[in-house]
């Protein structure tokens, strides 16, 4: 049987010996991070992709709005009519808003799925496009990787401003 604290050095003499010459190769490598949310929000593509979204469902999320509070002093009016009209027209009522409360619920539903499903197809072109320009700009910088989002880095190795300014926009 195996020792384990002969396993354990031999597994320490093999990492050594295999991270050797990637310890060496990193160490001639250039590194450069990106605030990558930063980039995708600061640039000029995303401010277009946030107004095309508010053009898009502006006018249905006012009619939702607008159908929602019908049906709020639809049913505040049939509470306080309720007492004065005939056993059968209050049932037909309290069908209708029933049916009403349905439909505007699938009309509220289908709103929120169309709207994420168009966030993320205008994101992922402004995702798309902020990648583009976070390559160009490292060849350009001559850099061999590019850290997206580091817990911490030296300003030093930021080029999230130069990518936004590759895009079009101003950097902060």
């Amino acid at each position: 049987m195996i020792q384990p604290r002969i396993l354990a050095a031999a597994a320490v003499v093999a990492m050594a010996v295999f991270a050797a010459p990637t310890t060496a190769l990193a160490a001639d490598a250039k590194v450069a991070v990106v605030r990558f949310d930063d980039a995708v929000r600061a640039s000029p593509q995303y401010k277009v992709a946030d107004q095309k979204m508010t053009t898009e469902f502006q006018k249905r999320k006012a009619d939702l709005e607008a159908q929602s509070k019908q049906f709020e002093s639809d049913i505040e009016k049939f509470k306080r009519d309720r007492v004065t009209v005939s056993p059968d027209a209050a049932a037909k009522t309290e069908k209708d808003l029933s049916a009403r409360q349905v439909d505007l619920t699938q009309a509220g539903r289908k709103f929120q799925e169309d709207a994420q499903t168009r966030q993320r197809e205008l994101t992922n072109e402004v995702v798309g496009k902020v990648r583009d320009a976070v390559v160009a700009v490292a060849k350009e910088k001559g850099v061999d990787i590019v850290v997206a989002d580091p817990v911490f880095a030296n300003t030093s190795f930021d080029i999230t401003d130069d990518v936004v300014k590759k895009l079009g926009g101003t950097a902060k």
